[in-house]
């Protein structure tokens, strides 16, 4: 076992490489998927079957936000001058990073054996998926040219977190893949990517130091809010859709409505505020409240679709 100088990590450092906030976007997703999948096929849905895929999907993802931890203290894009909540283990504490770096491959080694028992009951193809979600998201933001550095970032993550996540959370449960579950997954990914973006749009100051060219930082300090304005009224309209493409009937609209309300009001506040590393955190908890009952309020309309 490895033997790491500095301060012994405790659970709570654990949790912060892990960043346990941001889990709440593949729980969503998962919850998406699933009941959509007990929406269409209730006769199919095993409970057993989801916790399974709650596990790895959870192992993936925290592994994943590790590698993201690990790389960006190493690449010097976390400092404690850009971390002002005080929030990132290995920026505040003496903790050997290598920490961050082994603690994902445990997670990724984790999900390995829960991948197989899906893949023996929902199909091997699910393997192959989860596989390549490991892939991604160590190549998120690590090796030679990360992801996560490029402008289109925020959307790559939003898909993967989003859309295919959705798709194979239904797709394990009821072994149909077809164009209505892709267009149940399109609003899910829009919306994780606006959090992505005001993410982005409050560390364009140290991603630009640290060799970043995140969209934020193309579009500059005036504009950089635009993508967050954007992708969270495309997720609305996109959710809105559905009952004229046929996927949800038109009662399925009216739990949309508060989500729609809460983001008209939260947004603009975010603008006054600015997009900084000072105004991170409140940002961050303000996106993610709109996320939340978005979420919320699209399984609400899943719900009456069912």
């Amino acid at each position: 076992m490895s033997h790491y100088a500095g301060a012994p990590p405790g659970p709570g450092d654990l949790l912060r490489i892990v960043d346990i906030r941001t889990k709440i976007v593949s729980v969503s997703s998962l919850l998406v998927g699933s009941a959509w999948a007990l929406a269409t096929a209730p006769q199919r849905f095993s409970w057993s079957l989801f916790a399974l895929v709650a596990a790895a999907t959870l192992a993936i993802d925290m592994g994943t936000t590790g590698f993201n931890s690990y790389f960006d203290f190493r690449s010097g894009v976390d400092t404690k001058a850009s971390d002002q909540e005080r929030f990132k283990a290995l920026v505040q504490r003496d903790i050997d990073p290598r920490l961050a770096r082994d603690l994902s491959f445990a997670l990724f080694a984790l999900a390995v054996p829960l991948g197989l028992a899906i893949g023996a009951r929902a199909g091997w193809g699910v393997v192959a998926a989860g596989a390549a979600g490991m892939l991604f998201g160590y190549f998120y933001s690590g090796g030679p040219s990360p992801i996560s550095r490029t402008p289109v970032g925020e959307f790559f993550a939003g898909g993967l977190l989003g859309g295919v996540l959705v798709v194979v959370a239904a797709f394990v449960q009821t072994q149909r893949l077809d164009a209505a579950t892709v267009l149940v997954g399109l609003p899910p990914s829009l919306a994780i990517a606006a959090i992505l973006s005001a993410n982005n749009a409050c560390d364009r100051v140290g991603d630009a130091r640290a060799g970043r060219r995140t969209l934020a930082i193309v579009l500059g300090p005036e504009r950089s809010h635009l993508p967050v304005f954007a992708l969270v009224a495309a997720s609305v309209v996109a959710a809105a859709t559905l009952p004229a493409l046929g996927v949800l009937p038109p009662r399925s609209l009216l739990p949309m409505v508060p989500a729609a309300l809460l983001a008209w009001r939260v947004l603009p506040a975010m603008k006054a505020r600015g997009f900084s590393h000072a105004t991170k955190s409140a940002n961050m908890g303000a996106v993610s409240l709109v996320f939340l009952a978005f979420t919320a309020c699209y399984l609400a309309a899943i719900a009456l679709g069912a």
